[in-house]
């Protein structure tokens, strides 16, 4: 299995990215996949995650108005679109997987079992 993050960038505060994740690999159709943040000097934290079983998402309440995350099951890949971006949303942006079928998400990161190598989003005028 393997995870690939893309669509980080430097954006000014106020303005907009997409992330996208693709899964390769997995075999199954039904998991979680997680959205995961940590900026410099700070520990890694859970963003928002959506159940490929029954499209159910969650996220976090710091992002809960700004940032939707989406799924496109045929093609296992998972968006995270941010809007109205802030400073402290600077951060390494990292996706991960949950290979369990499951009804919900979560985003405990002792609980995925495969992660991608991050893309990096800065977010400063």
């Amino acid at each position: 299995v393997q995870l690939v993050e893309s669509g980080g960038g430097l954006v000014q505060p106020g303005g907009s990215l997409r992330l996208s994740c693709g899964a390769y690999g997995v075999s199954g159709d039904d998991y979680s996949i997680g959205w995961f943040r940590q900026a410099p000097g700070k520990e890694r934290e859970g963003v928002s995650c959506i159940s490929s079983k029954t499209g159910g998402t969650y996220s976090v309440e710091s992002v809960r108005n700004r940032f939707t995350i989406t799924i496109d099951s045929a093609k296992k890949l998972v968006y995270l679109q941010m809007n109205d971006l802030k400073p402290e949303d600077t951060a390494t942006y990292y996706c991960a997987i949950d290979t369990y079928a499951q009804a919900s998400c979560h985003v405990v990161s002792s609980a995925m079992h495969y992660w991608g190598k991050g893309t990096l989003v800065t977010v400063s005028s």
